[in-house]
């Protein structure tokens, strides 16, 4: 039984809470907890949503200090970087609902995530340059989401964004009121839950197919996707029948 994470599974949708008090702070033992969790995850095809989330005040103020000594460092890394690599292996929408503090490994594994919530209350940052490091995935991730002259300032000021300020720099998806969070949480799960498993693995795969390539090749490659792929399951078969039939869906998985 893990120690440090809180784990709600319905058949549809798992709840990943992280709890190591205060601040949900990431150490090795923990970080091998959440990995293990992400490891079955990313191994079932009836999952249609992961929702990652902190006990307490905090979703995550970041990765232990003292995991970051010369005798540690080693490790703590790859035990990091496998977190990450988990993420991008999981073919379902993953969701990170953050409320209070998500600080530099924090926010690096919120940004990992593909929908990210947060209470108005949530505050962001990385703050790594003030203890003489730089956050190794945040470098590779937030020029995606915010392009790199924004990822210099995050970078190299360690300041702290409110939730607003972070959705306009863009990398939170939503911001929430604090009396309406959970229920905005749940809201965005169950519009994913309504669809089908293989759906929703084929959506998310088709997003990600591209990446990287030109228009043309990329229009190729999903088009390829769409007609091959696509076409040929059950349950895109039945979402066309059930539109011209007026009736709810009956989704195979298949």
């Amino acid at each position: 039984m893990a120690e440090f994470i809180k784990i709600e599974n319905d058949g549809q949708v798992v709840k990943i809470t992280l709890d190591r008090p205060k601040h949900n702070v990431l150490d090795i033992p923990m970080m091998n907890e959440l990995n293990a969790e992400l490891e079955k995850i990313a191994v079932d095809d009836e999952l249609k949503c992961v929702v990652l989330t902190g006990e307490g005040r905090s979703f995550c103020a970041g990765v232990e200090v003292g995991d970051h000594k010369p005798d540690q460092v080693d490790e703590m890394v790859a035990v990091f970087n496998r977190i990450f690599e988990l993420i991008n292996m999981i073919d379902i929408p993953v969701i990170a609902a953050v409320s209070g503090a998500c600080f530099g490994g924090g926010m690096e594994v919120a940004i990992a995530c593909d929908i990210v919530i947060a209470s108005e209350k949530a505050i962001f940052g990385q703050p790594e340059i003030k203890l003489g490091f730089f956050p190794p995935y945040a470098a590779i991730r937030l020029p995606e989401l915010v392009g790199p002259a924004k990822t210099i300032e995050i970078l190299t000021t360690g300041q702290n964004y409110s939730a607003q300020a972070s959705k306009d720099l863009g990398f939170v998806t939503r911001v929430a009121s604090v009396d309406d969070f959970e229920e905005v949480v749940q809201k965005q799960v169950k519009q994913i839950t309504m669809a089908s498993p293989l759906i929703i693995r084929l959506n998310k795969r088709a997003v990600k197919r591209h990446i990287g390539t030109s228009f043309a090749q990329g229009a190729d490659q999903v088009s390829d996707y769409f007609l091959n792929t696509l076409m040929k399951t059950e349950d895109t078969l039945e979402g066309i029948a059930s539109f011209e039939e007026k009736r709810r869906p009956d989704w195979k998985n298949k």
